[in-house]
């Protein structure tokens, strides 16, 4: 059974904690909370936590979750000392949103690429310098220490541990009682730098065109005609609105039709890679395995819990 502990430090954000609780408290982990010392312990949220346990408790933890918190004050020297002995024995060791600022005052992300909630990240850069801070990311990993951006990216944190660990249905299974997209990617941006335009609108009209063409040999030419603007200057604005490039939008959107046939009906591989505009099945059986590390029939097989007919 692998050990998750979650570090509870004052003032904890509660629903940072409740992530790796929910993702982890199931058949393949084991999971508890501890604090600096076993007892309340204050959060952000108007209400105390209780941790059962105390710092001891990280001393056979496999994995170590420390949620974010606030006043962003250095951790007492026990609480920096046991993460740093937990990292030397090498346990996995995990922050959610500002949860890193606490990783990085212990020096376990120094040389290393991390991220923290996108207000906070300057601050991580100005007070750590020998940290890679990375804004523009979800999460990253760095193998046995990873960081997550605020709140909601630490469940694709947490997913994509439960990925690595246990395979893309272990983490499937969990993603669909939770509720929430079985897999997104660590270098997805955090925010978009203004919302999207009301339906019909803007890069809104190319994005609805472009989803009722996907079997089409679109192309960013095709997409920037539609906008009535040139290639360049489509995609700066394309970005500016989706967060991401208007190729990448699209192999996505196409991967995610895909995934909708695969599920909810029976056609064959060749004819779900024609319909959702990938083409042929081995392109399929390509883009599949990179992002959820799978093949179209196990896709099939999980998601529908039976074989195709």
């Amino acid at each position: 059974m692998h050990r998750v502990v979650g570090l509870a430090l004052p003032k904890v954000v509660a629903f940072d904690l409740t992530i790796p609780a929910e993702v982890f408290g199931g058949a393949e982990y084991s999971f508890a909370v501890c604090a600096e010392s076993a007892g309340s312990v204050p959060s952000t949220t108007g209400f105390d936590l209780h941790a059962p346990l105390g710092l001891d408790a990280l001393d056979a933890a496999d994995t170590i979750v420390v949620p974010g918190y606030a006043p962003l004050v250095e951790p007492s020297s026990p609480v920096l000392d046991a993460l740093r002995a937990a990292s030397a024995r090498g346990a996995r060791i995990v922050s959610v949103c500002t949860g890193a600022f606490a990783l990085a005052a212990a020096g376990l992300l120094d040389g290393r690429r991390a991220t923290t909630h996108w207000m906070d990240t300057a601050d991580l850069a100005a007070r750590y310098p020998a940290v890679d801070v990375d804004p523009d990311t979800l999460y990253a990993d760095n193998g046995n220490v990873l960081t997550s951006a605020g709140f909601a990216a630490g469940i694709d944190l947490c997913l994509h541990l439960v990925r690595t660990d246990h395979g893309p249905e272990a983490a499937i299974r969990i993603a669909r009682r939770l509720v929430v997209a079985p897999h997104r990617e660590g270098g997805q941006a955090q925010f978009l730098q203004r919302p999207l335009p009301p339906s019909g609108e803007g890069m809104a009209a190319v994005c609805a065109w472009a989803l009722d063409h996907l079997a089409d040999p679109v192309t960013v030419a095709d997409l920037a005609r539609r906008a009535g603007l040139a290639p360049r200057t489509f995609a700066r604005h394309f970005a500016a609105e989706t967060g991401t490039t208007p190729l990448r939008w699209l192999a996505a959107q196409r991967l995610l039709e895909a995934r909708r046939l695969l599920e909810g009906t029976d056609l064959p591989v060749d004819e779900v890679a024609r319909r959702s505009g990938l083409g042929t099945a081995a392109n399929l059986r390509l883009h599949l395995s990179r992002d959820a590390s799978t093949t179209p029939t196990a896709y099939r097989r999980t998601y529908r819990g039976r074989r195709p007919r």
